[in-house]
Formats: C-alpha cells, structure tokens, sequence
C-alpha cells in the first residue's frame, strides 16, 4: 500500500491511497484543474480513480468532489449525514454509495473501515485503509481525542495526522471570524 498527500490545509484536503491497480482518493477539496494539477505531479490522471471517499462536507474536504466525480465517473462513498449535508452539490453527484460509520466495505483490493469522530459536520467519519497486513489510518480534523479514536487506530502501520491549529495560531492568524467561531 502506497499513499501521498495532495494537499492538507484549510485551501483543501485530499490524500491518495493506492494498492496493487486500486486508486482511492480520500476527499477532495481542490477544484477540478488544481486536483488533475496535482495528481500528475504524482504521474496519475484523474481518470485512473477507482472511487472518492469523503470524511465530511465542509468545503475543503468536499468542496470538488461532484465535479471531479461527474467528469471523471468516478464512485463516491459518503454518510448518509455528508451527503444530506452537501445539499444540491450532493445530489449532482452521479455515482453515490453510502456508507455505515460503523461497517467496512471494500473497494478493490483495498478495505476500508470507517469510524465516526467528534467534529463540527453533519456525520463525520474518519478512515482505517488495509491491503493484507499493511493498515493505514487517516485522521484529519478529529475535534478532540476519544477512546473510540484510539482504538480504530490501535496499531495500524502509519497514521496520517492533520488536526486543527492551535488557539493561539487559530485567533492571531489570519482565517476569517466565521471559520474562528466554527473551529
């Protein structure tokens, strides 16, 4: 299993995970000519994905995700919450499988067992990818630790980490009042 971060950051999220031919991007909050940019700077086109998963439906993790799926055909897999959450930019997209928080599917050769974290949207979950032994866990905007968490992460091979700035950094940078009061 190989993975690769296209980005992380409140301009947009996306992280790749590959296993034999099995492609999956997890969320993509770049828009349609940022993401094909970035995918090719991993030598891949976006026409080689296998399905998008997204975690949540805030903008930069969700924000591309109907328009890369709608040109590219690509399958979605999302919560019933996300895909309520997304609104009319949900429905536009063509191929949607919904997911249990609580119930792993497979997409290829690739598991995937979702998990449900705090976090400020509609049914966010979180991810632990597997491919035979080799586990990978992804944990992005995760609110605040809880057992829950620690468990679904309990020994996996790598983690993929991305949480939230501190408060500090979050009221003396330069984000927005409304993204201050949300976080």
């Amino acid at each position: 299993m190989r993975f690769a971060s296209l980005g992380s950051g409140s301009k947009g999220n996306a992280l790749l995970v590959e296993s034999g031919s099995t492609r999956v991007l997890l969320d993509c909050g770049f828009g349609l000519a940022e993401t094909t940019v970035r995918l090719a700077r991993l030598g891949l086109e976006a026409s080689c994905l296998d399905a998008i998963i997204v975690t949540h439906e805030h903008g930069d993790h969700g924000g591309g995700v109907a328009m890369l799926a709608s040109r590219f055909d690509v399958a979605v897999y999302l919560t019933r919450g996300t895909l309520s959450a997304l609104g009319a930019e949900g429905r536009a997209i063509p191929r949607r499988v919904l997911i249990d928080p609580y119930t792993a599917f497979a997409i290829d050769g690739i598991e995937v067992r979702p998990f449900p974290v705090p976090h400020d949207a509609r049914e966010p979950v979180q991810f632990v990818f597997s491919s035979g032994p080799v586990r990978l866990g992804v944990l992005t905007d995760p609110g605040q630790p809880t057992p829950h968490i620690a468990q679904s992460l309990s020994g996996v091979d790598a983690l993929v980490l991305d949480c939230n700035p501190d408060v500090d950094t979050l009221m003396g940078g330069p984000y927005p009042a409304h993204l201050k009061n949300r976080i």
